[in-house]
């Protein structure tokens, strides 16, 4: 058995090398080794040979495998013991299904099976149930594991009936069977710790982790794949069921381009260390669908043809097929279409459908798209109908599919009525799905998979100008992942750790300049944060989810007008909603405006800091930018205060620029239900406020001084006393806190956005350990109004991540500013909040105060107050 330096001590028993083969692989070789050097019997020899030959089939290395298992069975066969033969030849017909040569390993288990009785006919059935399944045979496989599993539990073998049950409980996931799935997963791991089967408790674990999948619960999902992970490599071994798993799940969760990675790493230690053929195959079949996911059509379509022709060499028809389905939607992806792929989709659609396969409704969706754009309204509505059939028990991202389905068979119905219903119901199913996790990027990423059904709906208002129904359509879709705070417990100890270490790391960076060891760590913190936070559980959903109530909105307005941008097919329109009247107006091509925003937020940075002052001025440029982005819904915005809702494609919007907006207060949020949410706040009955400077700042010391002055019970951190941890406390709950900071929005990951601090950088996650953000807060330094739009109509980023933590009102920029210049903008935004003026009226009024200096123009035109 192992000893403490992880050697093995050889004197193992021969009736103890077969489990310890499964177990721990390496020290199962090392053992029959050892064994076969004292000159044991023939039978004993057989033993050895097999034990050695089920090792490297476990590390991967299958010639060497089937020579020593052949070299077992020559063996067994002169023993002259029946059952000897027979356990040797049912291992060597499940390794050589393992390597694709499918009618071999089948002639031999089926001379395994007349051989063998009682338990041992348990056994040798197991490993025909497991070619069965490499096959697809899943009913032929079942029969032979009920029998197996009958056998095994008679004759008290507890070993192999949790092979059995684990075998069965895949299977029966497979064929949608989650609560039978789970049972059997939950007696085989019973069974796998009494016995001290290490490398097979690790299996079922990842069994348990592939039922939460299928249930849709995916931070549950990651946490057990994570600790199968970690007891697979503490016995040694390489598992690329993992990797696959873990692409599957990454994928349902939105993080297409951390599951391609997953599967390029895997492919790569394949290709290095060798494999089985059955999982090259599977290995290529689950990059395809990462590819896919990412967009990347080409590769998928390389990859997919790669793993069919794997698997139709190896007679692995279900697998075939399904490969064959992810070229098809690369194919339509790509723009293709015609009768020739409407044909070879509907056959693929009917196969997948005869193995039960869970593609199938993929397929038939596929099949009555195509069927549509043809004309074909019977076919595409046969097709249509068997892409909605959803089961009760199916995760919430299937039965959001299924509605998606009904909706468009609907709409080629022209049952409008039947439409809407589906398209809101299938949101339900998301906003299910997205609830189940608690980390804001899992949530925002997960808004994806409704974007389909949130156009559907928003077209029909579009055909219909309702312009009440185009509003709570795009409400319905927009922002939801800011509905409810991030779960993420204050006292995670590794987390904090993490984020500990990675400011520590960022902070020498900044000192000593960059090192490969250095940024290495980084990058290893920062994938060690992203994961801890992903497996957070988000709370279930209880009834339905709060909806956005217009007439609680019309109420609220009072004399205030909004302004809600939504994008319908690439075209702009503008939702005024203003004295209890909702009106549309289009305004014009979404690239066109996003070309406005662009130009503008660069002119103010070239002004901002003082250099030539050629080019058109801020008011031409503001006129554009306003006849861009709000057309002719600028006549009705008069003198009046106003609230205005971009998509997120066009969250940096210096809305200070426009003419039209110059002198009155703006408030700038994700969603009209966001602004709602955060007018009903209430300060705390605690006025505190806290005053931060952060490091290397010309004109940080000067600003904060200046309104430590202003507010003499302020608590003021600064010269070194500006870490995370006092930061933190200080801000949580805090009245007003004003942060003079630098910053830096992280495009490439947008919750490591951070304010750079005495100690390291103080970045999101960081931020959403808070119970509550302060009441107010202004962010006067950087960028730090800027947010990367995600999922269907999501924003990720600093000021985002505060709105649900309890921020009724932010100030921030969209532009890096001058920071001498914001000075007397933020002493004069100070002596507005202590009149009793709101954020965004106090701002308004402050950013008039210089209005001869270009350069404090420019300066306060690149800060927005979001929130209410």
């Amino acid at each position: 058995m192992p000893t403490a330096g992880g050697s093995v001590e050889t004197a193992v028993a021969p009736e103890s090398l077969l489990p310890l083969a499964l177990s721990r692989p390496h020290d199962a070789i090392a053992a029959a080794r050892s064994l076969l050097s004292d000159d044991p019997s023939v039978a004993v020899a057989s033993v050895a040979h097999q034990a050695a030959g089920i090792g490297w089939r476990q590390l991967g290395d299958i010639p060497t495998a089937i020579r020593e298992l052949r070299i077992a069975l020559r063996l067994a066969e002169r023993s002259g013991l029946p059952d000897r033969e027979a356990d040797v030849l049912a291992t060597l017909g499940a390794t050589l299904g393992r390597a694709g040569r499918s009618r071999e390993a089948l002639t031999n288990l089926d001379r395994a099976v007349v051989l063998s009785r009682g338990a041992l006919s348990g056994r040798v059935l197991l490993r025909r149930a497991d070619v069965l399944l490499v096959l697809g045979r899943h009913r032929e496989a079942l029969d032979d594991l009920r029998s197996a599993i009958t056998r095994l539990r008679r004759s008290g073998d507890q070993v192999w009936e949790a092979r059995s049950r684990n075998y069965r409980g895949f299977i029966q996931l497979a064929l949608g069977g989650t609560k039978r799935a789970d049972a059997d997963f939950a007696v085989a791991e019973r069974l796998y710790a009494a016995t001290g089967q290490e490398f097979e408790y690790a299996e079922a674990r990842q069994n348990r982790g592939l039922v939460a999948f299928s249930r849709g619960d995916l931070p549950a999902a990651l946490r057990y794949l994570d600790e199968a992970g970690r007891r697979f490599a503490a016995v040694g071994v390489a598992w690329p069921d993992l990797a696959i798993d873990r692409c599957g799940v990454l994928l349902a969760a939105g993080l297409s381009t951390e599951a391609l990675a997953e599967m390029d790493q895997a492919i790569l230690q394949m290709e290095a260390e060798g494999g089985t053929a059955t999982k090259r195959g599977e290995l290529w079949f689950a990059a395809a669908t990462a590819a896919l996911a990412t967009g990347d059509l080409d590769a998928a379509r390389e990859r997919a043809d790669r793993a069919r022709r794997l698997f139709s060499a190896q007679g692995r028809e279900w697998w075939s097929v399904r490969s064959s389905m992810v070229q098809l939607e690369a194919r339509y992806q790509s723009g293709e279409t015609g009768p020739r792929l409407q044909r070879r989709v509907n056959e693929v659609a009917r196969r997948l459908d005869a193995f039960g396969a869970s593609e199938a409704s993929a397929a038939h969706l596929l099949a009555g798209r195509l069927a549509l754009a043809e004309g074909r309204a019977r076919i595409a509505d046969h097709q249509l109908e068997l892409a909605a059939r959803r089961s009760k028990d199916a995760p919430p991202l299937a039965r959001s599919a299924a509605w998606l389905g009904k909706a468009l068979r609907s709409e080629a119905r022209a049952d409008v009525r039947g439409m809407l219903t589906a398209c809101a119901r299938g949101l339900d199913a998301l906003d299910e799905h997205r609830l189940t996790m608690g980390a804001t990027e899992l949530r925002a990423l997960a808004t994806g998979h409704g974007a389909e059904l949130a156009e559907l709906a928003l077209r029909d208002a579009l055909r219909r100008d309702d312009a009440r129904s185009l509003l709570v359509w795009g409400e319905r879709w927009r922002a939801t992942a800011l509905t409810v705070p991030p779960v993420r417990p204050p006292d995670d100890e590794h987390l904090i750790g993490d984020l500990a270490a990675l400011r520590d790391v960022v902070r020498r960076l900044d000192l000593e300049g960059r090192t490969v060891t250095l940024d290495r760590e980084r990058r290893r913190l920062e994938k060690a944060v992203r994961e801890r936070t992903h497996r957070a559980h988000g709370q279930p959903l209880r009834g339905s989810t709060a909806r956005f109530d217009l007439d609680e909105l019309v109420g609220a307005l009072g004399e205030t007008v909004l302004v809600e941008l939504i994008e319908v097919d690439d075209v702009l329109h503008a939702v005024v909603v203003r004295d209890g009247k909702v009106s549309r107006h289009t305004v014009g091509p979404v690239s066109t405006a996003a070309v406005e925003v662009d130009r503008s937020r660069f002119r103010l940075r070239w002004l901002a800091h003082g250099r030539s002052q050629r080019g058109p001025s801020l008011d031409v440029l503001g006129s554009r930018l306003g006849d861009a982005i709000l057309g002719s819904a600028q006549e009705l915005l008069g003198d009046r205060p106003a609230v205005m809702v971009p998509p997120g494609r066009l969250q940096a919007v210096p809305w200070g620029l426009l003419p039209s907006l110059a002198d009155r207060p703006v408030n700038v949020v994700p969603s009209a239900a966001t602004w709602l949410r955060a007018r009903r706040l209430r300060p705390p009955s605690d006025r505190r406020v806290v005053l931060v400077l952060g490091p290397g700042l010309s004109a940080g010391k000067a600003e904060v001084m200046r309104l430590a002055e202003c507010y003499p019970d302020a608590t003021v951190l600064a010269n070194g006393d500006a870490t995370a941890e006092k930061v933190l406390r200080a801000l949580d709950g805090a009245w007003i806190a004003h942060i003079a900071a630098h910053g830096t929005f992280r495009s490439d990951s947008p919750l490591f956005s951070s304010l750079r601090l005495d100690d390291g950088p103080l970045t999101v996650y960081d931020f959403e350990r808070l119970r509550r953000a302060p009441y107010r807060l202004v962010l006067s330094s950087c960028d730090s109004g800027l947010a990367k739009p995600v999922g269907a109509d999501e924003l990720l980023g600093l000021s985002s991540s505060l709105i649900p933590l309890g921020a009724a009102g932010i100030l921030a920029s969209v532009v890096p500013v001058n920071d001498p210049a914001t000075v007397p903008l933020m002493s004069a935004l100070h002596d507005n909040l202590q009149a009793g003026q709101s954020l965004a009226a106090a701002f308004a009024a402050a950013r008039t105060a210089d209005a001869d200096d270009p350069v404090a123009v420019a300066a306060a035109r690149s800060f927005v107050a979001l929130g209410a």
